[in-house]
């Protein structure tokens, strides 16, 4: 084995996985390491590399069968996969502003009960109809008029 070539414990190390990770994505054929004529694994700089693409695309989101579809895919259905996350990631980055801007507000609310808010009733009646929500910066100060769009920005 060359100084290039990892076992699977030194390669999990490398990575910050488990070596049960590493053979999770061989079982499900993401990762194919060499292996030795004594059936042992041996991860080279391009089995390392393709672990670490792994790891980026589970950061970016990505199920372990989306990785798969991504690295088996042709162009044309990557970019689909692409894009369906990346619609999915807006989404879910709106929701996350929305209840940032609840919660600014509520650090600026004077009501000592919510409901007796009539911003936050709003909120709780219409969603992204709330003033609060459409009016407000991350910071709980009110948007500029122009730059109130539809409850996201």
């Amino acid at each position: 084995m060359s100084a290039a070539e990892l076992k699977i414990g030194e390669a999990a190390a490398r990575l910050g996985v488990a070596t049960h990770v590493l053979r999770h994505w061989e079982d499900i054929k993401l990762l194919i390491p060499r292996r030795l004529p004594s059936g042992h694994r041996v991860y080279d700089d391009q089995t390392i590399g393709q672990a670490r693409f792994i790891q980026i695309c589970q950061r970016a989101g990505l199920s372990l069968t989306e990785i798969g579809e991504l690295a088996a895919g042709k162009r044309t259905d990557r970019i689909g996969l692409v894009n369906a996350k990346r619609t999915r990631i807006a989404e879910h980055v709106a929701n996350l502003e929305l209840a940032d801007r609840f919660l600014a507000h509520l650090v600026r609310c004077v009501h000592p009960v919510i409901s007796d808010c009539p911003e936050c009733s709003a909120l709780v009646e219409g969603g992204a109809r709330s003033p609060t929500l459409q009016g407000y910066d991350s910071t709980g100060s009110i948007k500029a008029v122009g730059s109130i769009r539809g409850g996201s920005s």
